[in-house]
């Protein structure tokens, strides 16, 4: 194992880390699935519940300003960006999904602080549905292996 490999980097432990969460209030249930069960694997890595912040935006676009509000704050070890933009019958979907995920990619790139997208983008509610308790899992893990890595490589 190199030396960069040894301490924190990549590991899933979430003592004393501070998480800030924003969750879009569009597709109400799906995006409120996805909070809880992210929520759950945070305090599994025993992050503590105190050092978790929650917002809720309208939809999948705002996301990224109350992301970009939380990482100028300097207060927050990691994001999590949690939405859910289910196809339609216009370009609109094309629209919000891309730029909402731009948007959250340029925050993470312009303060290099780890965000971890949990905005799914998906053809129909069944399929959110499916994917809801995994994708919050996965954010929560993201966010905490990212914190760490780059607690690691500062």
């Amino acid at each position: 194992m190199q030396e960069a490999d040894k301490g924190r980097a990549g590991e899933l432990e979430g003592e004393g880390l501070r998480i800030g969460i924003v969750r879009a209030r569009f597709n109400d249930a799906l995006t409120t699935a996805i909070a809880r069960a992210c929520v759950a694997e945070l305090e599994r890595l025993e992050v503590d519940a105190a050092d978790v912040r929650h917002v809720s935006v309208p939809g999948a676009l705002e996301v990224p300003v109350a992301l970009e509000a939380m990482a100028r704050s300097g207060e927050y070890d990691a994001l999590v960006a949690i939405g859910c933009v289910l196809r339609g019958e216009t370009y609109h979907f094309e629209l919000v999904a891309n730029e909402s995920g731009a948007g959250v990619t340029r925050v993470a790139l312009d303060h290099l602080l780890p965000v971890a997208n949990a905005i799914l983008t998906c053809d129909s509610e069944a399929q959110a549905w499916a994917r809801a308790e995994d994708k919050g899992r996965d954010a929560a893990r993201v966010a905490v292996e990212m914190a760490n890595l780059l607690d690691e490589l500062a």
